[in-house]
């Protein structure tokens, strides 16, 4: 028995196989505890939008929505963005969220590039980013930014070409790192998409989430090498329904859709027709927005100034989910720190290294918690380090 207890001691921090975020959420769900690890929203959906959505079920709307999207709901995106751009049906396309748009988007990349590419993103990067490029062997960089706030855009234009990169991810606010990128950074990258003739897909799923400024969104700036993917799941606390869409110019869209009919297909009617009702009658869930800033907010400063004075360092964060931080100076391994403190307080936390080979002693931690939560998070973290010293 002895024996059987030193080989999981052995094993204990050796990484485990698949996704950390599932690793670690999966530990809360089967033996409780707080879940700062998943990026899902301990905040209920508007209470109009569930009950809307009982009265949509009640409806004769249980088959296959049109391939291309909810009439309505497209409608109501078009208004949505005519702020940036002259959008139409064409180009938009409903999807099972921003992960299955951004699978769509790559089968359809892999079709059209005839050479080996490779495929970048700034670190640290989303998991889909840096995984996707792998399941289909395509080489995959992720690029540094200085002090995880300026882009050496001198570097960044010999790596693209160096590397032969013709994929281009970016999302403002970030994941795991909330960094909102300028209208100037964003608009050199586009530029450089033009003369290095690479895509650019730009993830908006956390762009409702921000701290202060709104972030710059390039729709003004539409064009084929541009593509937008963004989705529900975020903004109204539903990231269970898998409802987003991706917006593409019409050189792309319709080989696009007819590669969606074969693995997507659509998005659920049901949930489709609800998001659109919800939307057509509350303004586009602006107040509900405007709340669920305010809370997410409150949840940053609750969290983030204990980390600061225990000793983390943490970059300038001004949207999104989560802090990314590095852990004080008497810990260098993120992976070891995430099980012990899971083990001794039951707070799951994801290591830095599921979103970057360089960020071994970071931690990203998920702020989209009710205040009560994170306060006790903050509780049981003090207890943690007090235990350690």
């Amino acid at each position: 028995m002895g024996k059987i207890i030193m080989n999981n001691n052995i094993d204990k921090y050796k990484i485990p196989e698949g996704s950390l975020i599932s690793y670690f959420s999966n530990k809360v769900k089967e033996f409780g505890g707080i879940n700062l690890a998943q990026g899902i929203p301990g905040f209920a959906p508007p209470n109009e939008l569930i009950d809307i959505l009982k009265q949509v079920a009640n409806k004769n709307i249980h088959q296959y929505a049109p391939g291309n999207g909810n009439a309505q709901l497209l409608d109501l995106l078009i208004n949505n963005y005519k702020e940036y751009f002259s959008f139409n049906k064409n180009d938009f396309l409903i999807v099972q969220g921003v992960t299955e748009a951004i699978s769509l988007l790559y089968i359809y990349f892999s079709q059209i590039i005839k050479s080996d590419f490779s495929v970048l993103a700034f670190d640290p990067a989303y998991e889909s980013y840096k995984n996707i490029p792998k399941i289909f062997n395509n080489n995959f960089i992720a690029f540094p930014l200085d002090n995880y706030a300026k882009i050496d855009f001198h570097k960044l234009e010999n790596t693209i070409s160096e590397k032969n990169v013709k994929i281009l991810f970016i999302s403002s606010p970030g994941n795991p790192f909330g960094k909102v990128f300028s209208k100037e950074e964003i608009n050199i990258i586009i530029d450089l998409s033009e003369k290095l003739d690479f895509f650019l897909v730009f993830d908006a799923v956390y762009k409702e989430i921000y701290f202060n400024n709104k972030p710059y969104i390039p729709l003004d700036k539409f064009n084929e090498r541009l593509f937008y993917v963004n989705s529900f799941s975020k903004m109204l606390s539903i990231t269970g329904w898998r409802v987003g869409y991706l917006i593409a110019h019409n050189k792309h869209m319709q080989n696009i859709k007819n590669i969606h009919d074969y693995t997507g297909l659509c998005a659920p009617s049901v949930l489709q027709e609800t998001i659109a009702e919800y939307l057509n009658k509350y303004d586009f869930g602006k107040e509900y927005l405007l709340k669920l800033r305010n809370k997410l907010k409150l949840s940053f400063d609750i969290l983030y100034k204990p980390l600061k004075e225990i000793g983390f360092n943490i970059p300038e964060i001004n949207g999104g989910y989560f802090i990314w931080a590095k852990l004080p100076n008497q810990f260098n391994d993120g992976l070891k720190f995430a099980i012990d403190l899971y083990e001794s307080e039951k707070v799951a936390v994801i290591p830095g290294i599921h979103f970057s080979e360089n960020a071994f002693n970071f931690i990203r931690f998920n702020i989209a918690r009710e205040q009560n939560e994170i306060e006790e998070a903050v509780f049981r973290l003090r207890k943690f380090f007090n235990n350690t010293d």
